[in-house]
């Protein structure tokens, strides 16, 4: 029996290590959640994310020198732009949940807001007009088609953006950028 009693205060210690292991995970869930709901109520701020996008890719990047990151700095906003702008009218910022039934207008009844910049594509927003009022298959072909070649320009733009930086980075940055998603 006594060492059954021997042990206890080693078991009462293992218990308050646990305790202050799960106040902790606790304090920092509670920590994250309030982050990102002060986000959601409209904390968010664009320019910052993506100051602190581009200091993330040039520290992937190992970019040292200010000088080499100014050019490769522009070249990283524009295919970022570019993919931003191939996205639009594709599920971001675009008609919203249809299933909800609130649909994606905002206040100024723009249904096809982008909340990080860039602006509406008026085919989309035709296209999504269309839907909405049930045309005639035929003017939604059209609307369709117009779409798609809408997205085939920014696409292409998009190619030539990354084009472009590929050629100004090393072999070495050229694979972090890849896996940064920001070439193919």
């Amino acid at each position: 029996m006594s060492s059954l009693y021997l042990g206890l205060p080693k078991l009462k210690m293992k218990l308050k290590s646990n305790h202050l292991l799960a106040i902790a995970a606790a304090a920092m869930v509670i920590g994250f959640c309030s982050s990102t709901s002060a986000q959601a109520q409209g904390n968010f701020d664009p320019a910052q994310f993506r100051q602190r996008q581009l200091d993330n890719y040039r520290e992937r990047l190992d970019v040292k020198s200010d000088e080499d990151w100014k050019k490769i700095e522009t070249l990283i906003t524009k295919v970022m732009d570019a993919q931003r702008d191939s996205r639009m009218g594709m599920g971001f910022g675009g008609r919203g949940n249809r299933r909800g039934g609130g649909g994606g207008a905002d206040q100024g009844g723009n249904t096809n807001r982008n909340r990080f910049g860039g602006t509406p594509v008026p085919e989309a927003e035709a296209l999504s007009k269309a839907i909405d009022d049930k045309a005639a298959n035929d003017e939604i072909k059209t609307k369709l088609a117009q779409f798609r070649e809408a997205r085939k320009a920014k696409e292409a733009t998009l190619a030539k953006a990354q084009d472009d930086l590929r050629k100004a980075l090393t072999p070495r940055q050229e694979a972090g950028a890849v896996l940064e998603g920001l070439l193919k």
